[in-house]
């Protein structure tokens, strides 16, 4: 399965464009959104995506409600855990607790956010993902990750 990954895009509307188009083109089965849309209006480009979304909210998510009023069930409390075909896979923002859910294969992937720099490690299980910043506010790169749930290939991707 086709996985789209972003997080912290922080109200970068044509960011958000650029990775929605390119999740739609590819195609995706799935994209995740570990945090940190901010507002709203950011939300609303999230639905134009054509594969299903599965986001969680990130500790810069000011308006909650409004988010929940536009993603509804697509949106969740972090952490959050999933099922992609046959692997469970824990969505979080921040990466608390990183280290000792990396000791258990309870988790099959973990994906986070919150710390805008692109961490992918993939030689043991769980594998872990941290797309970077959609956004590109803190260190000027606007990434997101393309991964096979099959084969656990990850491509990080510039905006």
């Amino acid at each position: 399965m086709k996985i789209g990954i972003m997080s912290d895009s922080h109200d970068n509307v044509p960011k958000i464009k650029k990775a929605v188009s390119l999740f739609n083109e590819q195609p995706v089965n799935l994209v995740i959104h570990a945090g940190d849309l901010v507002s709203p209006f950011s939300a609303k480009e999230l639905k134009k995506l054509d594969a299903r979304l599965v986001a969680v909210f990130g500790n810069n998510d000011g308006e909650r409600l409004g988010l929940l009023r536009i993603l509804g069930d697509k949106i969740h409390l972090a952490p959050h855990e999933i099922k992609v075909a046959d692997k469970k896979v824990l969505i979080a923002h921040e990466p608390y607790a990183l280290a000792a859910l990396q000791q258990s294969t309870y988790y099959d992937a973990i994906i986070y956010g919150h710390t805008h720099e692109i961490d992918v490690q993939t030689t043991s299980k769980p594998i872990v993902i941290n797309p970077g910043e959609c956004g590109g506010w803190l260190n000027g790169k606007c990434t997101v990750v393309l991964w096979d749930s099959v084969s656990n290939k990850v491509d990080i991707i510039e905006l």
